[in-house]
């Protein structure tokens, strides 16, 4: 495959797992990130599960993506957040 080509067919959905402590400023955080890159954002679209020991928080949330560099943007910023320990 050259470096041209994608898996992903654009526009697409795409689930995207964000982790980080578990504290009301991460939910936050993740919300207002995927709000910047997506207009139709709603947080209703997000699954939120903590840790067996509730130290942590994984986010899944659905994207409508247009093209892998949208894809590439909102992962760039999700993972500069302080509040984000990894995203995938």
């Amino acid at each position: 495959m050259s470096d041209e080509e994608s898996l992903l067919v654009f526009p697409c959905e795409f689930p995207i797992k964000i982790m980080g402590k578990n504290h009301h400023g991460f939910h936050k955080a993740v919300v207002e990130i995927l709000k910047k890159h997506l207009n139709d954002f709603e947080d209703t679209k997000i699954n939120e599960v903590e840790s067996k020991q509730k130290n942590y928080c994984s986010i899944t949330a659905v994207v409508n993506t247009t093209s892998q560099e949208h894809l590439d943007g909102i992962y760039m910023d999700l993972t500069a957040s302080e509040w984000v320990i990894m995203a995938l």
